[in-house]
């Protein structure tokens, strides 16, 4: 029988109760990556051996009583911005192709603690500075629900890993909305914790000021899990933040009864000339979803988000020029031509842009979190359109449009969840992103997991592909 369980909380039973072998389990998984790997092109590297080496220990573990947590064996991928040690971490990119690390990433070393196993290093876009995946050093990521469509980034291949069911859980970096834009597209959960909650440490940055790093699975309660491993202050990272971590299982299924939540009604988030009908009409059925859960469920102007996404726009790639100048002077043909062309701009911008864009970054930080003074949560779409499909004739300038709604809570560091809500004419995923004042990331699960459980009880919409979960 094949063994491809739909989540980390499914899985994690079978192991705890012994129905399932960490070993079994892992070879399951990589027989379905050798299966469907070549259409997709999800992994930059694959580690089976490391995953088998872990898989063993784990099994060992587990027998002898030692079992670690709801992690322990549980097959992972990494976006390949992550440093692991005796594993490549390239970023999408030509200069990091045979970078090796003696050392691992903060987060890589919580998972490591837990018990994870690892699969491999996930397809990115180049050193995730764009949102199609198509990376000219190895090659484009393809959507699960549509071959022709872009899976969003520049966490991608973790996104389309998921949803394709190559893994159980993985790991992605937002810095204008890189783990909700793909999630969203690909139609699984991605979680941009607030600024400072995960530690970037080990992390390759594009954004020294607006990099978060977070969890992406195909539930929220998997999504809480994850977090709750991830989470916690990290002294030796200069952005990391001494804040008690949450329990984000204790309130998880509390649901959201009496709650104050907006729906973002003003034109930036409902222009019809941006914004797909489709996409609008999915996410005020959510609305109304969160009402029928006891929710006080108002309309409400959310005024700033066009200034927080221009400024995000500026300093993201102010920001990559800088980490890259050297690489950038020295050869600037080893990058791609998008890249390279928006690096260019980035290094062209005076000091004075950017020190208006981080005048607006403070005070659009104070803004929003005055918002959530009135409300507890805010609804957007995670997105405008559905997937652009790669290569089209509009689809770069459809794609920019992609992080219309997530990079004003990269500017703010406010946490956003992106989850499921439904899908298009053409069968195509579409994301529902909800917002919470900063440190609220059990809050927002909570709610996450609350739409979740009503989609589930009243079939609104399929909340992820059926497995296996690619057409051509």
């Amino acid at each position: 029988m094949e063994i491809l369980p739909r989540s980390i909380t499914e899985a994690a039973a079978l192991l705890a109760r012994g129905d399932v072998s960490p070993v079994a389990l892992v070879e399951a998984y990589l027989a379905r990556i050798e299966a469907l790997e070549p259409q997709l092109n999800c992994f930059i590297t694959l580690t089976p051996e490391l995953a088998r080496q872990q898989a063993r220990q784990a099994e060992q573990e587990v027998r002898a009583g030692a079992y670690r947590g709801p992690l322990h064996g549980i097959p992972l991928a990494l976006k390949d911005l992550f440093e692991t040690a005796g594993v490549r971490t390239t970023a999408g990119s030509s200069f990091f192709a045979e970078n090796v690390s003696e050392h691992d990433a903060h987060v890589v070393e919580r998972l490591r603690a837990a018990g994870a196993v690892l699969l491999g290093k996930t397809n990115l876009h180049e050193i995730a500075l764009g949102v199609t995946n198509e990376n000219p050093h190895f090659g484009a990521t393809c959507n699960p629900w549509d071959l022709r469509a872009i899976p969003g980034g520049s966490s991608g291949g973790s996104a389309a890993a998921l949803a394709a069911g190559l893994c159980l859980g993985a790991l992605g970096t937002d810095t204008g909305g890189s783990i909700r834009i793909p999630a969203a597209l690909c139609g699984v959960v991605g979680l941009k914790p607030t600024r400072g909650r995960v530690s970037l440490r080990g992390v390759i940055p594009l954004s020294w000021n607006l990099d978060h790093a977070g969890p992406m699975a195909r539930s929220v309660r998997d999504a809480a899990l994850l977090l709750g491993v991830l989470a916690g202050y990290d002294p030796d990272d200069p952005w990391s933040v001494d804040r008690p971590a949450e329990d984000t299982l204790a309130d998880l299924e509390a649901g959201v009864q009496g709650w104050r939540v907006a729906l973002a009604a003003d034109d930036y988030f409902t222009d019809p000339a941006v914004v797909d009908e489709q996409v609008l009409q999915a996410v005020r059925q959510a609305a109304q979803a969160f009402a029928a859960m006891g929710a006080q469920v108002e309309e409400a102007a959310f005024p700033g988000a066009r200034q927080a996404a221009q400024a995000n726009g500026l300093m993201t790639p102010a920001d990559g020029a800088a980490f890259h100048r050297e690489r950038l002077q020295a050869n600037p043909d080893g990058f791609g031509a998008d890249v390279l062309a928006r690096l260019r701009t980035g290094a062209a911008y005076t000091a004075t842009e950017y020190s208006l864009a981080r005048q607006t970054q403070a005070v659009l930080h104070h803004q929003f979190c005055q918002f959530f003074n009135t409300y507890d949560l805010l609804l957007t779409p995670t997105v405008p359109i559905p997937a652009p499909v790669r290569g089209s004739a509009d689809a770069v300038a459809r794609a920019r449009l992609l992080t219309r709604f997530t990079a004003p809570f990269n500017l703010t560091g406010l946490p956003a969840l992106s989850v499921p809500c439904g899908l298009t004419k053409e069968g195509l995923p579409i994301g529902l992103q909800l917002v919470a004042r900063p440190w609220a990331e059990a809050q927002l699960l909570r709610a996450g997991w609350a739409f979740e459980d009503y989609v589930r009880k009243h079939g609104t919409a399929p909340l992820y592909p059926e497995l296996p979960a690619s057409r051509g």
